[in-house]
């Protein structure tokens, strides 16, 4: 897979497109491109990324719908993307969390001649099908650094939460922090957690506390699962002693770090996975431009305690 190994020269080119671009004519203002994710508006994680498509758009003088289903429900978003398909948009920017589900309809999407970038999840899948790009982060790495830093801090026995079963990018993230902590010598164990009901999610955590007291370290892999996993580390008592890392920043996460409850975040920057996508089905319908690698990587960065003063008025501020 080709990735673009240094996200700010892509920017730098990027920004550099846009500058010569000119004033638009009427019918570039007519450019309508739809944004179909996995993930709600209503999540913090998921409405930083539509931020973010909102102000590219308004950068781009371009109109840009987003839509998700309900839940995490892939009948639901493959239907979205057949409407999105049938309203003929210049362009569609879709998350693959489940590709074998998922593909059919981003192919018809190809084969009615609409460009079409991936985002967030899916990087393979994207290569696979053909797609522009993926903007996003490869989700086994990120993991993989995850476990490594875990080991280093001295986890030994650990449990990966899983928020949406059947989402192939938490499992690959998963599959890369049993692969980090198992370099030092760690194993880890995968729990399902609904977070949809968050008292029984952290029920759950506590349950798996109880039954092995070895666990010493917690892999959340969003926000909204470490809100649980703070509060039954907090129920058990085991705060000081249990390591609780997570992907993706919220206000409360950062306020973790800064405490010393959360040991780190693992950052994808979301903000730019919903901008730079219209940036670039922009370019490439008025300009013709293409970005000539399978990915452009927007992660995984690392928030701790020597950078989360720096990090934390931004997700403040809605754009991290």
């Amino acid at each position: 897979m080709r990735v673009v190994p240094r996200l700010l020269f892509t920017l730098v080119l990027v920004l550099g497109s846009i500058m010569s671009i000119g004033v638009a004519s009427a019918q570039d203002d007519e450019l309508r491109f739809v944004v179909v994710s996995h993930g709600q508006a209503a999540d913090p994680f998921w409405s930083v990324v539509q931020r973010g498509a909102d102000q590219a758009a308004q950068d781009m003088g371009v109109t840009v719908e987003y839509q998700a289903p309900t839940t995490f429900d892939m009948v639901a978003m493959s239907q979205l993307i057949d409407a999105a398909v049938a309203s003929e948009p210049d362009g569609i920017i879709v998350s693959i969390p489940d590709a074998e589900a998922l593909s059919p309809s981003i192919q018809a999407a190809l084969d009615a001649g609409i460009p079409v970038i991936s985002m967030n999840s899916g990087a393979e899948a994207s290569v696979d099908l053909g797609l522009m790009t993926h903007v996003g982060q490869t989700e086994y790495e990120a993991g993989l650094g995850g476990g490594q830093r875990m080991g280093e801090e001295g986890v030994t026995t650990a449990i990966c939460l899983i928020q949406e079963a059947g989402n192939v990018g938490l499992e690959e993230r998963c599959r890369g922090f049993t692969d980090g902590l198992g370099e030092s010598g760690g194993t880890v164990e995968q729990l399902v957690v609904d977070l949809n009901n968050p008292t029984e999610a952290q029920q759950r955590v506590e349950a798996a506390l109880t039954a092995n007291p070895d666990i010493n370290g917690i892999m959340a892999l969003g926000p909204t699962g470490a809100a649980p996993a703070l509060l039954a580390l907090e129920s058990a008592g085991v705060q000081d002693t249990v390591r609780l890392a997570t992907f993706d920043l919220s206000p409360e996460v950062l306020e973790g770090i800064q405490d010393g409850t959360v040991l780190f975040a693992i950052d994808q920057q979301q903000y730019m996975q919903g901008y730079l996508p219209v940036v670039l089905l922009t370019l490439y319908q008025r300009n013709g431009n293409v970005v000539a690698n399978d990915v452009v990587m927007t992660g995984p960065g690392f928030v701790d305690a020597s950078n989360v003063d720096q990090v934390i008025s931004l997700v403040e501020e809605g754009t991290r």
